[in-house]
């Protein structure tokens, strides 16, 4: 727990820096908890949970990149921890600090340590389930185990539903060991109560789909990543020497590595889905692999040099550092997200003049007004009919295009907030389209700055038209 936070305490504010996805926390944790509501009923129904979780936070303790991303790293810390005793208890001490120690070192773990996003959470209700799972194979567990296992399912569904896979990598696990029949009845008990109450939320959720709209297709490129990480899991797997009905690390970890990537890349093919955070928890069974293969190590040295073999644990992750020192390095900076909505604010601030107007392409990035409403105080929101407070989304809602379009012809300066040009996507929206229109026949550029993903352009009305 101490390496994994502080790891996730190493350059956590990543230079006062945050992007569009945890903008999104940050503005709604900001809400009153009737606007969290509201907003719930229109879009991001999926996150609500952990939206008024982080309103809480926010209330408590103030906004700030600590406060938002905190949360993340002590998540991913007891996630360590449950990896550590998973595999102290299945392969020995060795074993378990190995794999504690790897799973903070993960890359996809290191990116989502310092996220202000629920995944990290996630993982860590996977931790807990699967070891209160454990617990109760190894003849350890009464009811209130299987009471918290259930809760446990139940709190990790709220924070996203797609974490409901956890119960089909225990169900593997439960085959592999060959459980008992009381074992199997409360383990049915337990998962079917919690998935049964976040049934509810999934099916709301499926009304808000268009959210995820813009996630490619499943390619065959996509799946190289899984399958390294499988082929890395089952070359751990075979290095336990799994046999059916022993419960092993392999029992565990290779469930819980390869369920959720398979039952993800399943569902792409009905709805593409596939994006790697929605199941970073499978990423505790590579740790738990990960950590017996160094585990096995540390046993057939230890007969020959029973000293030189408890340095094992320490040089490989000392390796592991070493190698991904880059990557490391590269997710603690701004250029590690795709943009930086707090950024562009001061350049707003300084370049704004006075009686100008404010115009946002697309919509979308009013994120950096609702994050930062000091830096456009004065700035009049020509296009916005309906703030995303009163209107309960996350961009507002904008007038039509005839209307915005008087509006910019009678300013005479404008500010344009968009995506810098290396991230910029084509513009489609009709509205839009329209604003990109009406700037280009009766404005000019006067000013331009790019800011690590983010644009600000100041436009002047020109004094002769055609």
């Amino acid at each position: 727990m101490l390496w994994t936070t502080a790891l996730g305490l190493w350059g956590l504010s990543r230079q006062d820096s945050v992007w569009r996805d945890e903008a999104a926390t940050w503005q709604v944790a900001e809400r009153s908890t009737t606007e969290i509501w509201r907003m719930l009923g229109n879009v991001d129904v999926v996150h609500g949970c952990y939206y008024l979780l982080m309103h809480v936070l926010f209330d408590c303790f103030g906004p700030s990149t600590t406060t938002l991303r905190l949360p993340s790293v002590l998540a991913t810390a007891v996630a360590a921890a449950c990896v550590a005793v998973l595999g102290h208890r299945l392969a020995g001490a060795w074993a378990g600090l190995a794999a504690g120690m790897v799973f903070g070192l993960l890359p996809a773990v290191q990116f989502y340590l310092q996220e202000g996003r629920p995944y990290a959470m996630v993982a860590a209700g996977a931790g807990i389930s699967t070891l209160l799972l454990v617990t109760a194979l190894q003849k350890r567990g009464r009811a209130l185990c299987w009471a918290t296992y259930g809760s446990t399912v139940l709190v990790m569904g709220l924070l996203n539903w797609l974490s409901l896979m956890i119960g089909a990598a225990h169900l593997g696990t439960l085959l592999w060991a060959r459980a008992g029949r009381e074992v199997w009845t409360r383990w049915m008990t337990a998962s079917a109560a919690g998935t049964v109450c976040v049934l509810p939320l999934t099916l709301f959720s499926r009304s808000q789909s268009a959210q995820v709209s813009w996630i490619p297709p499943l390619s065959w490129h996509m799946l190289i990543g899984p399958a390294v990480l499988l082929a890395i899991g089952c070359a751990g797997a075979l290095l336990d020497r799994p046999r059916a009905g022993r419960l092993s690390v392999a029992a565990v970890g290779l469930p819980l590595l390869a369920v959720p990537q398979i039952g993800l890349i399943a569902l792409s093919l009905v709805q593409p889905l596939f994006l790697d955070r929605y199941i970073l928890y499978s990423m505790l069974g590579l740790a738990l692999l990960i950590g017996t293969a160094i585990g096995s190590a540390v046993q057939a040295v230890k007969p020959r040099l029973p000293r030189a073999s408890k340095a094992i644990p320490l040089a490989a992750v000392v390796v592991a550092m070493a190698v991904l020192l880059p990557q490391t390095l590269a997710k603690r900076t701004p250029a590690s997200r795709v943009d930086d909505v707090l950024a562009i604010a001061s350049d707003v601030r300084r370049m704004k003049g006075s009686g100008s107007a404010v115009l946002f392409i697309p919509s979308a990035r009013r994120d950096t007004k609702s994050v930062s409403p000091n830096a456009f105080a004065g700035l009049r929101d020509i296009a916005l009919v309906e703030s995303p407070e009163r209107s309960g989304t996350l961009k507002g809602v904008e007038a039509g295009p005839d209307r915005i379009r008087a509006a910019m012809l009678a300013q005479r300066q404008i500010l344009l907030v968009t995506d810098s040009t290396q991230v910029a996507k084509p513009v489609t929206a009709e509205r839009d389209k329209m604003k990109t229109n009406v700037l280009k026949k009766y404005f000019t550029p006067v000013a331009d700055e790019h800011v690590r993903g983010r644009r600000v352009t100041v436009y002047q009305r020109l004094t002769t038209t055609h």
